[in-house]
């Protein structure tokens, strides 16, 4: 066993079935793997001796810090893992718990494929679910209730004689309760940081000492900036810390400069060399290469060998002074988006584009604007998700098109130009900021009178881990239908359940940009 897993969680996963060999795709090596492994079998263990009972704090956080772990491209180390194993195994000792459901991550792969299906559903849907309410956290934002529901979850992964009948319902609430865990984030960041305002960000570095600032953590962000106050560093977002830029409390720090580099899958190729630090707040952690492993750092969940890892206290110090040893850039020095842009735009969350509701609406009455794309999700290696790109270089110009999550870094760079004073091109956020998206379209469906699937408006959706699989059970609940999914279908959907998923909710995999336009503004 130390030397095979099998993981088909994540999107790039080999042959689009499952990584199987010494190592994944994302780099973690079969023994780190068959950790995680254990890590999500005890937490079933302590799911199933809870049964009945009230989780405590203690059980309630390490619940999301477990889960999380889990999550791709969050944690590549053995020692980390196996320590917070041990504590999960710690909460429940004694317990009489049975040891053949509490194992049931290493039996899941064999099962029938429509209860291995079901079952992937509810445990990747958990995980991601788990970095949105572990983000709340951080911010002091719980939900006791629906924080138990992980708890709940776990036991019908861990059942062994569920059925595709009980197991179906479980998935659908996934999507529920993160339904709520998307909320409070959004309540969370914005009460704690103001609501976002649109924000043009450069992407160029100024010489002199930097940091770099990739994951998804504000209050991470936020304290590293207190912290380089006045001494003569600046910082720059990364990836998906990108929307940071356009909260108020968090723009106020002139030394929150801009934005580095392109999405995460990018890193390796956009850190050779780079002469500054790097701070990982959470997931979308490349093996970093030998040409920059001595300058990152790594803090909450986030996890390599031989980085150095900033704990609890939150003492930025070694990142700051490590920036400050390698000098930054001698000169400016400017980067480039995907398509050759210089900068990008973020800050249209929900609060923006409702705000001007009325404008949108008189566009629409008027034919100005005739449909609305909400382009969205991760973003990957794996070829074919130039498609993104140019399905956007394609949307006619009396249209909009909505953005989040790291899959914009596609073509946020491009200059699709105005319609109604309003840019045709919105970055609404992170992949954690969905809600807003969900809240535009619900808001623009009673404006109109109808349901949100009489909209003129198209999901075209691309995903690589297990957030973007919580946010489509989310849309699923809510029974949004017509989802262009892509690059490629996940791996764990078996045909049966796909077919549900096809005949329910018209769920459909992406095509060709013109083919897949032709349909949607038919």
């Amino acid at each position: 066993m130390e030397n095979k897993m099998f993981c088909y969680q994540c999107e790039q996963t080999v042959g689009c079935t499952g990584c199987t060999g010494k190592a994944g795709v994302c780099g973690k090596t079969a023994d780190v793997a068959n950790l995680q492994d254990d890590l999500t079998r005890s937490l079933i263990g302590l799911s199933l001796a809870l049964d009945g009972k009230e989780p405590n704090l203690t059980q309630r956080k390490v619940m999301l810090e477990g889960l999380f772990t889990t999550i791709t491209n969050v944690s590549f180390d053995a020692k980390s893992i196996t320590a917070l194993t041990q504590t999960v195994n710690a909460l429940y000792q004694g317990d009489n718990v049975s040891c053949a459901a509490s194992g049931e991550p290493l039996r899941l792969w064999s099962a029938d494929e429509d209860i291995r299906s079901l079952k992937s559903l509810i445990l990747f849907g958990l995980r991601g679910m788990a970095a949105y309410a572990y983000h709340a956290m951080m911010l002091g934002y719980t939900d006791n209730e629906a924080n138990d529901f992980f708890f709940e979850g776990l036991r019908a992964v861990g059942n062994l004689s569920a059925d595709a009948s009980g197991l179906l319902p479980v998935v659908l609430k996934v999507g529920e309760v993160n339904l709520r865990y998307m909320a409070l984030l959004d309540k969370a960041n914005t009460q704690t940081y103001g609501t976002p305002a649109p924000t043009t960000v450069t992407m160029t570095v100024t010489k002199g000492p930097f940091i770099v600032v990739t994951g998804h953590d504000l209050k991470d962000l936020q304290l590293l900036l207190e912290q380089t106050t006045g001494k003569g560093v600046n910082v720059y977002t990364h990836g998906e810390m990108l929307p940071a830029h356009a909260y108020p409390e968090l723009k106020k720090y002139p030394q929150l400069k801009g934005n580095f580099g392109t999405a995460w899958q990018n890193q390796q190729k956009e850190f050779d060399g780079i002469p500054g630090a790097l701070l990982y707040t959470t997931n979308c952690l490349m093996p970093p290469k030998a040409s920059y492993a001595d300058r990152v750092f790594t803090t909450e969940v986030v996890a390599f060998p031989g980085a150095v890892h900033i704990g609890e206290d939150k003492d930025f110090t070694p990142v700051i002074e490590k920036a400050i040893s390698l000098g930054g850039y001698s000169e400016n020095k400017t980067f480039t988006g995907v398509n050759g842009g210089t900068q990008v735009t973020t800050g249209f969350g929900h609060g923006t584009i409702l705000s001007v509701a009325d404008k949108v609406i008189d566009a629409v009455k008027a034919g100005a604007i005739k449909h609305f794309f909400l382009v969205a999700g991760c973003d990957g290696a794996k070829p074919g998700r130039n498609y993104y790109t140019e399905f956007v270089k394609q949307t006619p110009k009396d249209t909009v098109v909505l953005t989040l999550a790291c899959g914009k870094y596609r073509f946020n760079d491009l200059d699709l130009g105005t319609i109604g004073g309003l840019p045709r091109l919105m970055d609404m956020g992170q992949c954690n900021d969905a809600y807003g998206a969900i809240r535009v379209a619900v808001a623009l469906a009673d404006a109109f009178g109808c349901g949100v699937n009489d909209l003129p408006l198209s999901y075209v959706l691309s995903w690589y881990e297990q957030k973007a699989v919580c946010i489509l059970l989310t849309l699923l609940h809510l029974g949004i239908k017509n989802i262009y999914l892509g690059p490629t279908l996940p791996a764990f959907i078996s045909p049966n359940v796909l077919n549900i998923l096809v005949e329910s909710f018209g769920i459909a995999p992406i095509t060709t940009p013109e083919a897949d336009m032709k349909k949607m503004l038919g």
